[in-house]
């Protein structure tokens, strides 16, 4: 039976109804009411955007634009994605060819027509009546359109806190907690951030000694028409930082997601790892075939030394932020540095991990499906 945890750290809130539920027996109808009021009407808040915002408490209908994480995070929040109205394709993809939706079958009735190419359908969306659609912070454009569209939008910004995995996902949390007040599971929460703490603190100390630290090179999108990967502007600086490598592209001027690279720098830098996420279709038995256009990748060292790996998938892709980075940390750390980190058991943790925080047992195959991740969930078109 599949029992998820959901987070909350809405500690003012608890602090009120404790107070109330401490009141003599003939204020019982007042600490109902206090209840009502609790879980309905309005709360203000300033969102990654610096918005002010009002928005209706523990809304029934949300949408979700450009924050293609979020739809993930939020289901797993929540305990269920029978309130998420509309995401993104991107974000579909991701969960049907993760676990999330074995865990969650009702996010597949999720509508993702929403979008008409690069623009949102605002009459689609309409159509839905959302409480509140989150977008992504720094899109302007996106912001404009709901606003004029009279829709309560909330900015949720991915690039405030530096790239920074563990500290991006609280602030999303947080700001959560503020619009679902009634969700109240911090342990939760405080215990996923145990996890992440525990394992950051065990890699930096394994690595701090680290002669030479390996050579690392991301591939974020990679096809036969372009070569992305993630300069200091981005998630892939977190990781690198995080297990103690070096991330051959950071001085690759860009801005987000858009560091184009050739395949002459990837021969000048000869990387010593190659990550490839899950943005991208490419496998790699791409590179160690040669499969895409004319590049020819036989002389990179990671190649040579089949040390090529793809980004596992658990809830959403783990290049971002969100509940798997604790299992995430891990793999990479012994990805990068093998010999340091060979003690580490990651399927035997990862099962760990997410019976204590999901009270679910994984299969074997479900623990396959997440480390090694098909191609379809790489299939999510532009980037904005």
């Amino acid at each position: 039976m599949k029992k998820v945890f959901r987070f909350a750290l809405a500690c003012m809130m608890s602090a009120s109804l404790l107070a109330g539920c401490s009141a003599k027996p003939q204020q019982a109808s007042s600490v109902s009411s206090e209840k009502e009021s609790e879980e309905s009407g309005t709360v203000t808040i300033v969102d990654h955007a610096d918005r002010t915002v009002t928005v209706k408490k523990n809304p029934k209908k949300a949408a979700i634009l450009s924050i293609l994480p979020l739809p993930a995070m939020l289901t797993v929040y929540l305990n269920s994605a029978e309130t998420i109205v509309a995401m993104e394709p991107a974000s579909m993809t991701a969960a049907e060819n993760g676990i999330l939706s074995e865990l969650f079958p009702e996010i597949r009735n999720v509508s993702t027509d929403i979008m008409n190419g690069d623009d949102v359908n605002v009459e689609a969306l309409l159509k839905l009546e959302p409480d509140v659609v989150f977008f992504n912070a720094g899109n302007k454009k996106e912001q404009e359109v709901l606003e004029n569209a009279g829709l309560t939008a909330v900015g949720v910004s991915p690039t405030k806190w530096e790239y920074n995995c563990i500290e991006t996902y609280n602030q999303w949390m947080d700001l959560l907690n503020q619009i679902y007040p009634a969700q109240n599971f911090s342990g939760k929460q405080d215990l996923i951030n145990k996890y992440a703490a525990d394992r950051l603190a065990e890699i930096t100390e394994k690595t701090k000694d680290v002669r030479e630290k390996q050579k690392v090179l991301f591939l974020f999108q990679y096809d036969d028409k372009t070569m992305i990967t993630s300069s200091a502007k981005f998630f892939g600086q977190w990781w690198c930082d995080a297990v103690g490598a070096e991330n051959v592209a950071h001085d690759v001027p860009a801005e987000n997601s858009n560091a184009k690279i050739s395949m002459e720098q990837v021969y000048t830098w000869n990387p010593d790892v190659i990550i490839i996420t899950n943005f991208t279709k490419t496998g790699p038995d791409d590179l160690y075939n040669n499969k895409i256009g004319s590049d020819d990748w036989s002389g990179i060292r990671a190649v040579q030394d089949k040390r090529v790996y793809k980004m596992p998938l658990g809830t959403y892709r783990t290049y971002t932020p969100g509940v798997d980075t604790p299992m995430t940390l891990e793999w990479l750390a012994q990805a990068v540095y093998p010999d340091l980190f060979k003690d580490y058991d990651i399927r035997s943790d990862v099962k760990d991990y997410y019976k204590e925080l999901y009270d679910v047992t994984l299969s074997d195959e479900q623990v396959d499906k997440m480390y090694t991740p098909n191609t379809a969930a790489g299939d999510i078109g532009k980037i904005k």
